[in-house]
């Protein structure tokens, strides 16, 4: 795999050519024409279909309209809670409603049918459609009903990626889909493309989960292709199946890229065919000459069966390499365990050793990435015949959508499967997560999923018990289970893949999925369960801000699962105050309880009472801070909490982890960069500052006060710096920080407090 250190051009869509001082006079040789590198960019796929829903009229300031929105049971309760507090009347494009998060319906305490239920009454209320639990995950569904080619989706979940059907699409937090659903844009600046150029065709044995860690593992650290499209391109695409580009394309979130498009072929107009939308196919092609602003060259041949150990996707190796280096990786994982749970458990990954090899506990081939006809049917082969034995080694079998599972059954997939000792389980994302399949304390669990950040697979450290996640391609996992849980690639097997047709039933949809056809029937009445509340009232920005910190991390990332837990607390998604509580809980329990100690002064301050009653140590940090601004009174600087963390929000595009922060006082996030856009644009659309601190430049610790004085003056004027004072023994030490660009309407959403204030009629 190559790495190009600059841009660079692709000629007829296969001939590369380095961004150097000979480019241009190669390309003219080429096709007879000079082309500039401001117009060669223009030839890009993603420009291209960026372009056509842009409304600003400007192509390096974008306002993007999307054509379909989606979202699942984990989210769409607060976003339609968000929209209806801002007049929402009616869907004004197709919005589903997908339920396969909180399918298992009594989890962590309260009914989440009851989620349900809001969701279908919403669904004919403002005119969307309804997928009912076990049905399809959302990104099965958004494939095979909703992609279409040229067009964007939205999504309110981070592996929202259909670009292998010519599908650009992006996983957003809530707010953003919020502005869509009230006709308002999605504002970025022009993004970066980087081309991924494919040669070659994968060995027998290599699956779509192997080129996507392989491409992670080489990305993610350096940032490579961090906010920007990825573009797969190069001779190398035909040679893969749809089903195989979707398994790809679904894990280019992990390398924190903005999103992905593919170029599309005979291939994907049949899968549109056999999915009975051939109209939606649209042939998409690079131009004569494209200009990348990088590029990553992958000769497929040459990947090989990969695995991400714990507890990141980028965390690869070849499992050739883990086997030959086995005890010197596992010590290293159980190292980076005691600094993610801070020595509070341990991890003993060195005791899965028997006889020299790996032993593995568990394995799951589930959800978006794993749940694929084709991984299924291929992982079928290699355990036809076998058995998983009777120890302590499990499989499970999520199929993605229900068609897929029918199809599975009909062609014997199923029964080969669960002759073995498989289970075979209906869609269903809580493997991904943390909801379905939590391992044994200190199991090891390899899947076929797109996530394996601490904690992910379910367990609680706080309670004593962990776990651990390697990501490996459902093949392997297959050949791991034939073997009875010893980790064996699947490049070591010998099988004939019988690779059976894929027929399509939307039967079972037609039956089950309500759809109202972008109908909207305002008679209906929203059905509410008594855990769905509506968001708390929040403030305007002040003044001045006088901010506490009450959590310092120091981990070079901090993902969204750390921020706010996925798993249990899925049930109390409807709940803002009840899932508070979980904030941090797992990276810094004590949280919860600092921020509401800060948030209590903020309380009496915006009831005109004293806040010094109910939080005495402010006195001294007001008193200090009047020596150099005796102006600042309760009327002029409110009282709040922040958090210090190095690269926060990598993952999951959850708002709750930024609206979580924000109800329990949060005002402000300070880091030196933030891992994802998606997270930092949560942060915005909850009102809280995305603050930057230059590393190395930290003039306060947990605990601290922190005065900013003329904020809302800083941000209305467009500063680009920001004076802070850290407020310690008395004395204030002057700092910079800064916001980084924001748009006009970002700023006025931070001004007024939050995006529901933005809107609020």
């Amino acid at each position: 795999m190559k790495l190009h250190e600059t841009g660079a051009y692709l000629v007829n869509g296969c001939t590369v050519v380095e961004d150097n001082s000979e480019a241009s006079a190669a390309i003219a040789s080429m096709t007879g024409t000079a082309v500039s590198k401001e117009e060669a960019a223009k030839n890009t796929i993603a420009y291209g279909i960026l372009k056509d829903h842009n409304t600003s009229g400007s192509m390096e300031k974008l306002k993007i309209k999307f054509d379909k929105l989606t979202s699942h049971d984990i989210t769409y309760v607060g976003i339609i809670q968000t929209a209806r507090a801002s007049g929402l009347e009616k869907f004004p494009i197709p919005y589903v409603l997908t339920n396969c998060h909180n399918s298992l319906c009594a989890v962590g305490g309260t009914i989440n049918e009851d989620d349900h239920m809001f969701g279908l009454t919403c669904a004919k209320k403002y005119g969307g459609i309804y997928v009912p639990p076990h049905q399809a995950v959302i990104h099965q569904f958004a494939r095979e009903m909703l992609a279409g080619g040229g067009k964007m989706i939205l999504g309110s979940d981070s592996h929202t990626r259909y670009g292998a059907l010519g599908t650009m699409a992006m996983g957003e937090g809530g707010p953003e889909l919020v502005k869509q659903l009230l006709e308002q844009t999605y504002d970025i600046n022009m993004p970066g493309v980087v081309a991924v150029y494919l040669t070659g065709e994968p060995v027998k044995g290599v699956g779509p989960q192997d080129i996507a860690l392989a491409i992670i593992g080489e990305v993610f650290a350096n940032g490579y292709v961090k906010n920007k499209v990825m573009e797969f391109v190069g001779p190398g695409v035909a040679n893969l199946s749809v089903d195989y580009r979707i398994g790809v394309d679904v894990m280019t979130t992990e390398t924190t890229c903005l999103s992905s498009i593919w170029a599309t072929d005979e291939k994907v107009k049949e899968f549109y065919d056999i999915h009975g939308r051939v109209e939606e196919y649209k042939e998409l092609n690079p131009g004569q000459v494209a200009y990348y602003d990088g590029m990553i060259e992958i000769d497929l041949s040459t990947i090989r069966p990969m695995i991400a150990m714990p507890f990141h996707p980028s965390n690869t190796y070849t499992i050739e390499e883990l086997n030959a280096n086995l005890m010197d990786i596992l010590d290293d994982c159980e190292k980076k365990a005691q600094v993610s749970f801070n020595g509070a458990v341990d991890l003993n990954l060195k005791d899965k050793v028997r006889n020299g090899k790996l032993y593995v506990d568990q394995g799951i081939i589930a959800g978006c990435a794993g749940g694929g006809f084709e991984n299924i049917c291929d992982a079928a082969d290699i355990l036809a015949g076998s058995s998983i034995g009777p120890d302590e080694f499990t499989l499970s079998v999520y199929p993605a959508s229900t068609p897929i599972y029918m199809e599975l059954v009909k062609n014997g997939a199923v029964a080969k499967l669960m002759e073995t000792g498989a289970i075979v389980k209906t869609a269903f994302c809580g493997p991904c997560f943390g909801a379905g399949d939590t391992p044994a304390n200190n199991a090891f669990s390899i899947r076929h999923s797109t996530r394996n950040f601490p904690n992910r697979e379910g367990s609680k450290v706080q309670n004593g018990q962990i776990a651990s996640v390697a990501l490996m391609d459902a093949r392997s996992i297959a050949a791991t289970a034939a073997n009875k849980g010893y980790l064996t690639a699947a490049t070591d097997v010998d099988v004939n893949f019988s690779k059976p047709k894929y027929f399509f039933d939307k039967t079972i949809y037609e039956n089950r999925v309500f759809d109202s056809h972008g109908v909207a029937d305002p008679s209906v009445e929203i059905q509410m369960g008594p855990n769905i509340k509506d968001w708390p009232k929040m403030v305007a920005l002040t003044d001045n801000l006088i901010l506490k910190v009450v959590s310092e991390i120091h981990d070079p990332v901090t993902t969204t699962d750390e921020l706010i837990p996925s798993g249990e607390t899925s049930s109390y998604r409807s709940n803002p105050l009840g899932l508070a509580e979980f904030t941090l809980s797992r990276k810094d329990p004590a949280y919860v309880g600092r921020a509401k100690e800060v948030q209590k002064a903020e309380a009496a301050r915006e009831a005109g009472e004293e806040p010094y009653a109910v939080l005495p140590e402010l006195k001294a940090a007001v008193d200090a801070i009047r020596t150099q601004f005796p102006d600042i009174n309760e009327e002029n600087t409110g009282i709040g909490s922040t958090i210090f963390a190095v690269k926060p929000g990598d993952g999951s595009a959850r708002e709750q982890a930024a609206s979580c922060q924000k109800v329990l006082g949060g005002w402000a996030n300070i880091a030196n960069e933030y891992a994802t856009k998606r997270y930092r644009s949560n942060l915005i659309n909850w009102g809280m500052l995305p603050f930057i601190i230059k590393e190395g430049e930290l003039p306060f610790a947990n605990g601290d006060y922190l005065f900013v004085p003329e904020i809302r003056k800083a941000v209305e004027e467009k500063a680009p710096e920001v004076k802070a004072y850290a407020v310690k023994d008395g004395q204030l030490t002057e700092f910079s920080l800064t916001l980084g660009d924001l748009t006009d309407e970002e700023r006025e959403i931070i001004r007024k407090g939050c995006l529901i204030n933005y809107n609020r009629k």
